[in-house]
């Protein structure tokens, strides 16, 4: 039986090394490439791949949230092998988790092993119970430090969504004003304090984007480039220029240009 199989990873080496090795076993069609993970959940309902080899860190959507994705849109989770550099603690994270994996660079050997396993998982039937696995390892992950994430399997910590604020407390002076998350349209940086636009008014106050990015929940608000943070649910469209730049218009009129580096992570929270 041929295993139709996809390969995702946004380094284009590492896809066609990957299907140069592939292509040595008999069992194994290779359907599709992608090079990032907004493409992977697009591409694996249509083709219905029996196996991906999923790349953990890249840009837009990390390999977790791509399984994140397909689960909140009820897609069949295919049979993954995830490709990970990250071999300090890779190893016994997946193992602890009975996951495959397969290292950067890939070894034909180890990559040997990981196609005999899936090949067992799928003629005793089993890719239900390893779809269940990977559901449980990501169904609270909706972060994008796939680092953490692997250190934290690998010490045997449980991985739990963390929990956001209703409530951002903007200091000034001696006073402290409770700000809204939800009343939040935009945040952007002011040298070394962050400016919060909100429907009412703009609170200035000296923290970092960083610290700021980590109190918002991301399944709401997206970085738009390094020094600006935006509310989703006030994007009322995204415009492509000529010039090959994305700007985002919000429902006040501002607009607000969308680096390279966040573009594909914005696109795919505007279909959401």
């Amino acid at each position: 039986m041929l295993i139709k199989t996809m390969i995702v990873d946004d380094e284009p080496l590492a896809r066609k090394g990957l299907s140069l090795r592939l292509a040595q076993f008999d069992n194994i069609d290779v359907i599709a490439e992608c090079n990032n993970g907004v493409d992977a959940v697009s591409k694996i309902p249509q083709l219905q791949p029996d196996l991906v080899f999923l790349d953990i860190q890249m840009p837009g959507l990390n390999g977790f949230q791509v399984i994140h994705k397909l689960q909140e849109l009820k897609q069949t989770i295919p049979m993954i092998v995830f490709v990970t550099a990250f071999d300090s603690y890779a190893i016994k994270a997946f193992d602890i988790h009975a996951l495959d994996y397969v290292l950067k660079p890939v070894d034909d050997n180890r990559l040997r092993d990981a196609v005999q396993k899936v090949s067992d998982h799928l003629a005793l039937k089993n890719t239900g119970l390893n779809s269940q696995k990977l559901v449980r390892l990501v169904a609270d992950f909706t972060g994008d430090d796939c680092e953490d994430i692997l250190r934290k399997l690998a010490a045997g910590e449980r991985i739990t969504q963390q929990g956001y604020p209703d409530i951002l407390a903007v200091k000034d002076g001696s006073e402290v004003t409770r700000v809204p998350i939800s009343d939040i349209q935009w945040i952007d940086a002011a040298g070394d304090y962050m400016c919060v636009h909100t429907t009412k008014q703009t609170h200035i106050m000296r923290q970092t984007m960083k610290e700021l990015d980590q109190q918002l929940d991301p399944r709401r608000f997206v970085r738009v480039h390094r020094s600006a943070i935006v509310n989703i649910n006030y994007v009322q469209k995204l415009v492509s220029h000529i010039s090959g730049e994305y700007h985002l218009i919000l429902s006040n009129g501002s607009e607000l240009k969308v680096s390279r580096s966040h573009r594909d992570r914005v696109k795919e929270m505007i279909r959401l």
